[in-house]
């Protein structure tokens, strides 16, 4: 079945990925991002650019968005005011639903759900995991916060870009979701990282080692991606450290607002926050490895890329 008109807004490392789908899917798909390099690949693909939010509002009335974080969800809908591009709201029509794959704290989502509201706009918080490899087959997995009446009326159009579309609960829960999916993988990167190192300077053979995290027990998505990039010294084209700790955050509120014990969680935190203090913040997640490799004075790395 194809699918009516779709708005997409922001197309960067995830975006780009759902929206090429969406061109697939859809009779239509209006872009827009301030990248102009951006929207060209989406309009080579069959879509068609628009010079602001409020514009592609005017086209169509359900729009994805996928930005870095709250501020520029903020500017999307509500308009960054002065001379910026107008945002959804600005263009003045009503039976506007927003699905929003951002990742963000969740206590942000809530509130924009409700200044949506207020204005007219559905608001739904539906966080992505996957990586851009599975934004770009359509492989994604989708948290929706929202009402189910809401998750069902958008699952046709999410089901063009992820294969598995959770409804995990009211406004903000896709939030709270995707902070506790992060905060699981992060410890297994942060395991990972500690303990190749320390392999490494007991005498282990990194061939070998490899061979373990990718087939035994221990293998996981997280070794699956991050380990072969580490053996080839490759700590480029992931989501940087920094921009990923709103994930961090959120499991922080959910475990103080429930007064639960997250010892495991608070281990990875600190090391994450060292990582951070050390200047890794621009890396991705593996760059963790690094200050293990320094103070064992190794480097797990294949014998070619020492």
């Amino acid at each position: 079945m194809t699918l009516p008109p779709v708005g997409f807004i922001g197309l960067g490392t995830m975006g780009r990925g759902m929206a090429l789908n969406l061109v697939k899917a859809a009779e239509a798909v209006y872009v827009f991002d301030p990248a102009p390099e951006a929207m060209k690949l989406l309009t080579d693909a069959g879509a068609i650019a628009c010079a602001s939010p409020a514009e592609v509002t005017e086209k169509t009335a359900t729009i994805v968005l996928c930005v870095p974080d709250a501020p520029q969800v903020r500017d999307v809908i509500f308009g960054p005011g002065g001379n910026g591009p107008k945002g959804i709201v600005e263009a003045g029509r009503g039976g506007i639903t927003v699905l929003d794959a951002t990742t963000m704290v969740r206590d942000k989502a809530i509130a924009i759900h409700e200044e949506a509201a207020e204005k007219g706009v559905a608001y739904w918080d539906c966080p992505i995991s996957g990586l851009p490899r599975r934004a770009a087959d359509g492989t994604l997995t989708i948290m929706f916060g929202g009402t189910k009446e809401a998750y069902e009326a958008a699952l046709p159009v999410l089901s063009a870009c992820g294969r598995d579309i959770l409804h995990c609960g009211p406004a903000g829960a896709g939030q709270a979701m995707k902070g506790l999916n992060n905060v699981i993988y992060d410890i297994n990167i942060a395991a990972f990282c500690e303990l190749l190192p320390l392999a490494v300077k007991a005498g282990m053979e990194v061939g070998v080692l490899e061979k373990l995290v990718l087939t035994g027990s221990s293998r996981s998505f997280a070794s699956e991606h991050f380990v072969p990039k580490i053996l080839g010294g490759d700590f480029t084209g992931d989501f940087p450290m920094q921009a990923a700790f709103k994930d961090i955050v959120n499991v922080r509120q959910m475990a103080a607002e429930v007064g639960g014990e997250t010892p495991l969680a608070d281990a990875m935190t600190a090391i994450y926050e060292k990582a951070l203090a050390a200047g890794f913040g621009d890396g991705p997640k593996s760059s963790i490895v690094k200050l293990y490799e320094a103070a064992l004075g190794v480097e797990f790395r294949r014998p070619d890329k020492e």
